[in-house]
């Protein structure tokens, strides 16, 4: 019988580096693959290790555009009387 190590969700979010309720939806989701235990779920390190690039690649996606949104609001809240006069010209 081969013998299957498991990581929780907390644990997977902090090799992620990200929050916990980001990996639980996308275990919701399908994207990650997990059992229930409990309440909880159990992901296989198996699972983890074959798709650490890919999961940790859409992470890095996902915050690159979180972070440009944020710096793009953080303009126009800063300079929103000059965009509207330059809009006006």
């Amino acid at each position: 019988m081969e013998n299957i190590k498991y990581i929780s969700i907390p644990q997977l979010a902090k090799i992620l580096n990200t929050s916990r309720i980001a990996v639980y939806k996308k275990v919701k989701s399908g994207e990650i693959e997990a059992i229930r235990v409990g309440k909880n779920y159990a992901i296989s390190e198996k699972f983890v290790l074959e798709n650490m690039g890919k999961l940790i690649k859409r992470n890095k996606e996902r915050s690159e555009s979180a972070m440009i949104e944020l710096a793009v609001d953080k303009a126009f809240n800063q300079y929103k009387e000059t965009f509207k006069k330059l809009g006006s010209e």
